[in-house]
C-alpha cells in the first residue's frame, strides 16, 4: 500500500478555497482498537459547510468562527458519512473483519454507553471521509455487507439518517402520531419522512411545490407548500385535530406559527437551525400547554444501530441525487448549497 493518500483538507475556516484536495495526504496510522477503511463514497451535509465556514458560534458568542463543537485542529479531513471496506485492523481487531463492507458511526461519545451524548464528529473533531482512506474504532464500523443498498446509498444514512431516527426517538413518535416535518425536502427532513412513515406515523411534509411529489414518494401523506400565502390556514387544513409532534430542521419564523397547532402535552423536536436560530415565541404557549420542547442532537449508540437494523433490512432506500468525484467537491458543496436537489450528494472518492 502507497504511503500517501487524496483527501480534501480544510486549512482554515473560510470560503470554498479553504477546503484542498491534495494527494500528499499521510495514510492514517492504526491505533489499538481501530480499523482502516478504504472508503467507496461519503456523503455532503451542513456539517461540512458550516465547519468550513466556522459558522457554528460560540455560547454567548452567536458570531464567532468555531467547529461543530468549538475549535477545529487544522489541517482537518472532512467528512461524516462513511461507506466502505477494511483493508488493514489495528492491535486488538478480530482479524476476520478484514474485507468487511462498513458505514462508520460519524459521533464522538461522551462515554462507552448506549445512550452516550455525540460531543465531536468526524470532520470536524477528528478526520473523516472525504478520503480515500480513513481510521475509525473497531465499534464505529457496523458491518452492513448484507445490505440491499449500494455504497452510494449507505452513505446517505449517516448524518442526515441518524439525526433523523435520533430525533424520532427522543420523541417517541409511535403509530398514528400526526407530525410535521419542515424541510421535508433536504437530508434529515427526507429522512424523517421516511422513517416516520415507516412507524406507521401520519406524516405532513413541508417543502415546494416543485419537490412535493418526491417527498410524497418518501412517505409524506400530505405535502404543505411552504410557500403558500397562508401557512396557518394550509396547517390547520391539513391537520384539523392539532399535531402531535413537529419534527423541525428549519427553526426561524415557523416555530412561533406552528406552535399553537401543537396539542396539549406535545412533542417538538428540533436538530437544524437553516431558517434562522434565533426565535421568538411566546412562553406561555409551551408551559401553560405542558408542551415538550426537545432538542436533538445527532444520535446515541443504540439509536444509529437501530438505522444499521433498518439499512441491512433494506426498510430505508435512500435517494442519491447526485455524486462526483473527490476532484470534484468544490463543485459538489455548490450544487449542494443550491438546494434544488431531493436527497443527498455524494462524493466518490476512489474515483479522484
Amino acid at each position: 500500500m502507497d504511503k500517501n493518500m487524496t483527501a480534501a483538507v480544510l486549512t482554515s475556516f473560510g470560503g470554498p478555497e479553504a477546503l484542498q484536495v491534495r494527494d500528499d495526504v499521510s495514510i492514517p496510522n492504526l491505533q489499538k482498537g481501530q480499523v482502516l477503511v478504504q472508503v467507496t463514497a461519503a456523503s455532503v451535509n451542513n456539517t461540512d459547510i458550516w465547519t468550513r465556514e466556522g459558522a457554528y458560534g460560540q455560547p454567548g458568542q452567536p458570531n464567532a468562527k468555531a467547529g461543530w463543537r468549538g475549535q477545529v485542529d487544522f489541517p482537518r479531513v472532512q467528512g461524516a458519512d462513511i461507506v466502505g471496506r477494511i483493508c488493514a485492523v489495528g492491535d486488538g481487531v478480530d482479524q476476520r473483519r478484514l474485507g468487511e463492507r462498513v458505514l462508520v458511526d460519524p459521533a464522538i461519545y461522551d462515554y462507552s454507553g448506549d445512550n452516550a451524548h455525540p460531543v465531536g464528529l468526524l470532520g470536524s473533531e477528528l478526520d473523516g471521509g472525504f478520503a480515500q482512506y480513513v481510521a475509525v474504532e473497531d465499534v464505529r464500523a457496523h458491518n452492513v455487507t448484507t445490505s440491499p443498498l449500494n455504497d452510494e446509498q449507505l452513505a446517505c444514512l449517516p448524518t442526515a439518517y441518524g439525526t433523523a431516527m435520533g430525533m424520532l426517538e427522543r420523541a417517541e413518535i409511535v403509530k398514528g402520531d400526526t407530525i410535521v416535518v419542515t424541510g421535508a425536502s433536504g437530508g434529515v427532513g427526507f429522512a424523517l419522512v421516511q422513517l416516520a412513515s415507516i412507524r406507521g406515523a401520519r406524516v405532513i411534509g413541508m417543502t415546494t411545490s416543485a419537490k412535493g411529489d418526491l417527498v410524497a414518494e418518501a412517505g409524506a401523506d400530505v405535502i404543505v407548500n411552504r410557500k403558500e400565502s397562508n401557512l396557518l390556514t394550509e396547517m390547520s387544513i391539513a391537520a384539523p385535530s392539532g399535531l402531535d409532534a413537529v419534527a423541525d430542521v428549519v427553526g426561524g419564523e415557523s416555530f412561533e406559527w406552528l406552535l399553537p397547532l401543537l396539542k396539549e402535552g406535545e412533542r417538538w423536536v428540533i436538530a437544524g437551525a437553516v431558517g434562522g436560530p434565533v426565535v421568538t415565541f411566546d412562553l406561555r404557549r409551551l408551559y401553560l400547554h405542558n408542551k415538550q420542547l426537545i432538542g436533538s442532537s445527532m444520535h446515541t449508540p443504540l439509536h444509529f444501530r437501530k438505522l444499521i437494523d433498518e439499512a441491512n433490512a433494506g426498510r430505508v432506500l435512500p435517494r442519491v441525487a447526485e455524486t462526483f468525484t473527490l476532484n470534484d467537491i468544490h463543485k459538489a458543496q455548490q450544487v449542494f448549497q443550491g438546494r434544488r436537489h431531493v436527497g443527498k450528494i455524494v462524493i466518490l472518492p476512489s474515483e479522484v
